[in-house]
């Protein structure tokens, strides 16, 4: 299945902030917020009797053009509410980078989703994102990846799935590890991004950093955030670090200098240094620029 959207690209995601779309204040200070892109929410951070509203402020604010190169993505209310089709119709419309659905339980919905933006004139460069926050879409997480050329990642909803489980929420997530490795198993498998899901204690400023180190690792690309003063410590644990970046161009040069040899490998502070490694030591330069470009 030949993608549609940008998987491939280094585009930084290591931030990626919710923005309620029913507050215009919120919206304007944005532009100045040092995320690497925006999620103007039409759902869960939206009273109902302001959706209509937040959804013309969100096109809005996706039309003006006003965020720089940040990505702008609009999270729609779910398939199975009243305000779903007219959301998905302004989204088709919009000048936003992507579309968020929520709670995606199978392959179909991503699928219905896709025809109905595609008939509503959306581009097929208008990429979207599957919220995967219930059991069922755990479970078929790998099906789901695999739905449809316009699905660019995952976005993992920690605090509606710990509810659905069942299962306790601290900051550490082991009563979920299962269902992040998973999640990013399933998009590592299938070529798509995936984003760790919000930290929902504010104060807990320690239990975030450590959730965002921990998320790295998993390997996730970055972390959905509820405020900007979160931005900063996910931006610095999603970026490579110098001392990786100063590793990587030594793993690139030395097999560069191989390469120049007629040899495939080599070794590196005593440690072989294959194409594998080399493949990953450009990853992190090609992001490192990318950063910096958007910065």
């Amino acid at each position: 299945m030949t993608p549609t959207v940008e998987r491939d690209t280094p585009r930084p995601r290591r931030s990626m902030l919710y923005m309620p779309a029913s507050n215009p204040r919120a919206l304007d200070k944005a532009k100045a917020l040092p995320a690497d892109g925006l999620i103007f929410d039409l759902e869960d951070a939206v009273e109902p009797d302001a959706k209509p509203a937040a959804r013309i402020a969100a096109v809005a604010a996706a039309n003006s053009k006003g965020y720089g190169r940040r990505e702008i993505l609009i999270r729609a209310n779910g398939l199975d509410t009243d305000w779903f089709k007219d959301d998905i119709a302004a989204i088709a419309r919009s000048a936003a980078d992507g579309m968020v659905l929520p709670k995606v339980n199978d392959p179909r919905d991503v699928r219905r989703v896709d025809d109905l933006l595609r008939k509503g004139g959306a581009p097929e460069t208008l990429a979207l994102w599957a919220m995967m926050e219930t059991p069922r879409g755990i479970v078929a997480a790998a099906a789901i990846a695999a739905s449809t050329p316009r699905l660019a990642g995952f976005m993992i909803g920690t605090a509606d799935l710990a509810k659905d489980l069942h299962c306790a929420h601290p900051a550490d997530r082991a009563p979920m590890l299962y269902a992040l490795q998973h999640c990013v198993l399933a998009a590592r498998a299938h070529g798509i991004f995936v984003l760790d899901g919000i930290h929902i204690d504010l104060e807990d400023e320690a239990g975030f950093a450590a959730a965002c180190r921990q998320a790295r690792a998993l390997g996730f690309d970055g972390k959905t955030l509820i405020h900007p003063k979160q931005i900063a410590t996910a931006n610095l644990a999603f970026a490579p670090s110098v001392d990786e970046l100063t590793h990587a161009r030594r793993i690139v040069a030395a097999h560069a200098e191989a390469a120049k040899q007629g040899r495939g490998v080599t070794l590196l502070g005593g440690r072989l240094v294959e194409n594998l490694h080399v493949r990953e030591a450009e990853r992190l330069m090609a992001q490192a620029a990318a950063i910096s470009e958007l910065n």
